[in-house]
């Protein structure tokens, strides 16, 4: 049979895949995604959401992520054998919010929950998961691709444009497309990973309970409501346990666990369970053709797997979107490798180096630092950003998953956020922030200057370009006179200096800032010449 023909076909209904349809979705793009289960998965998985995510829920509308999601409760270590505290520790670094970083802790959701928030805003465009419907097989031309799919037995031959494969670390899309998948699977850190129902004598729900060690048996337990009022995500681990054989019983579970905590545990159930072994590898390449890998079916690994697959499927979704509107060459489509392969390598480093210190010391907090939270995440390298204010070096380092600098700022690097921005010529005065104005679907131009008068040339310069895709502000400084506007164009006026000091631009300067749909600065020059420079990297003929 064929289907109705989306011009996107989403493999895998997992937050990366269901973002990135969403991503495409908020672009006007038709999407049909499809996953081969036939129920949504259980369990909290992945549960920890950095600051960067956050950021990219922020920007897809998506403001559950961060009001639902819970704070890291404080790690306690115990004496062996004691309900003793041994240590009190940050699971996670705690960094307050601040002008620039509105969305600074990490929360934690469970997959589960995650995946029905991200379903519901999928339902807003009237699309919906087709559950228990397989990728067989696929064959593509320079034309479209055509799939071949199944459900309840029954076969589908189904022609698309694109395939993007967020269908896990078995990835059918990847297996097909014969990329090289370089890495290894550690198996020093086995271990068994579920949620689970329990009361326990003496264990409170306000700290993360960490039991024994991982050189020889050691248990993690998280209170989550998210369960039920006796729910755990619960990780056990350590060298003496055989976490395949424990995986298949939930006695043997029960069992593990009573022996690491010394006190009365009544075991309500098993909610859902799997054994779990770090598996560092990622593809030689994120894409052949017009099939896209994203999320595990690239790198599958455990720490920062699924953020790093969310800010894949970002990444990729606003460049797919304006090639399947005819605005820009599929060219671009090749910077989706090329700046998310530095930032997944340089992501697997520092997470097998965080696991070796964890597994060494059995300190499950050992080695975090702010690096976690992705906010110096960037692609300065890339063929497609400009910056008119740096020299370009030769063979210079690419440094794609570095620390946060505030004090220097480049095309390329995560866009700042600054609040109580004064909107200015509407009817009525009121406050907006900067992430306010950024969507995925859209480039935002920010011309800083001394006055209005300044900027107008700059303005003109986006009258060459379609209005559904381009947008601007005008950032004055509080020292500019502005009584009343009439501009088309959205005025700003930073008069608490938040946004000069994020972009670090002086009062007196006329800089241009280009945020990308991604919430990546695209560019940064000095005007008129600059902007057209950076477009014609984007869009046809600009």
């Amino acid at each position: 049979m064929n289907s109705v023909h989306s011009p996107v076909l989403v493999v895998g209904a997992g937050p990366v895949g269901l973002v990135a349809a969403l991503t495409l979705l908020q672009n006007g793009i038709p999407v049909r995604i499809i996953d081969k289960d036939h129920h949504p998965r259980m369990g909290q998985r992945g549960a920890g959401t950095w600051s960067r995510s956050l950021e990219v829920y922020n920007f897809l509308d998506i403001s559950e992520v961060n009001s639902l999601g819970k704070s890291a409760l404080p790690g306690r270590s115990y004496k062996p054998g004691t309900l003793e505290p041994l240590k009190d520790s940050s699971m996670f670094p705690h960094l307050e919010p601040t002008s620039t970083i509105p969305f600074h802790a990490p929360k934690l959701m469970g997959q589960q929950l995650l995946d029905v928030i991200l379903r519901r805003h999928l339902e807003k465009f009237s699309c919906s998961v087709e559950m228990g419907t397989e990728l067989r097989s696929f064959e593509q031309c320079d034309e479209g691709v055509t799939a071949i799919l199944a459900k309840n037995g029954i076969s589908e031959t189904f022609d698309t444009k694109w395939i993007i494969g967020a269908d896990g670390a078995k990835s059918i899309v990847r297996k097909q497309l014969g990329l090289t998948f370089l890495g290894e699977s550690r198996d020093d850190t086995r271990l068994v990973t579920g949620d689970i129902r329990l009361t326990g004598v003496g264990l409170d729900r306000v700290h993360w309970h960490l039991f024994g060690n991982f050189n020889e048996r050691g248990l993690s337990l998280r209170a989550t409501d998210e369960i039920a009022e006796d729910g755990w995500q619960f990780y056990l681990y350590g060298r003496e346990l055989d976490p395949t054989k424990i995986a298949e019983s939930e006695e043997l579970v029960f069992e593990t666990i009573a022996s690491l905590i010394p006190t009365k545990i009544t075991f309500n159930k098993v909610v859902w369970m799997s054994d779990f072994r770090a598996n560092i590898r990622m593809v030689n390449k994120f894409s052949k053709g017009r099939v896209f890998v994203a999320g595990d079916a690239a790198h599958p690994t455990g720490g920062q797997g699924l953020n790093s697959g969310v800010q894949d499927a970002f990444n990729l979704g606003w460049k797919l979107a304006l090639v399947q509107k005819g605005l820009a060459d599929k060219a671009l489509l090749e910077t989706y490798s090329a700046e998310r392969l530095p930032v997944i390598s340089e992501m697997l480093k520092m997470t097998t180096s965080i696991l070796d210190k964890a597994t060494a010391s059995g300190d499950l907090s050992a080695g975090r630092n702010p690096i976690l939270y992705m906010l110096g995440i960037n692609c300065r390298f890339s063929t497609i950003v400009l910056d008119e204010f740096v020299t370009s070096v030769e063979g210079k380092p690419i440094n794609a998953y570095g620390v946060l600098d505030e004090g220097h700022l480049d095309a390329g690097d995560r866009a700042p956020d600054a609040p109580n921005m004064l909107r200015v010529g509407g009817a009525e005065l009121n406050t907006t922030t900067l992430f306010g104005l950024y969507r995925p679907w859209y480039h935002t131009m920010l011309v800083f200057a001394p006055s209005l008068a300044d900027a107008t040339p700059i303005l003109g310069a986006l009258e060459a370009y379609d209005k559904s895709v381009v947008r601007s502000a005008v950032v004055l400084p509080s020292s500019a006179s502005v009584t009343s506007v009439a501009s088309p164009d959205l005025v700003l006026v930073d008069w608490e200096g938040y946004a000069y000091s994020a972009y670090l631009v002086e009062a007196s300067q006329t800089k241009v800032f280009v945020i990308r749909p991604d919430g990546v600065i695209g560019a940064i020059v000095h005007g008129t010449e600059g902007v057209k420079k950076y477009f014609s990297k984007i869009f046809l003929d600009a």
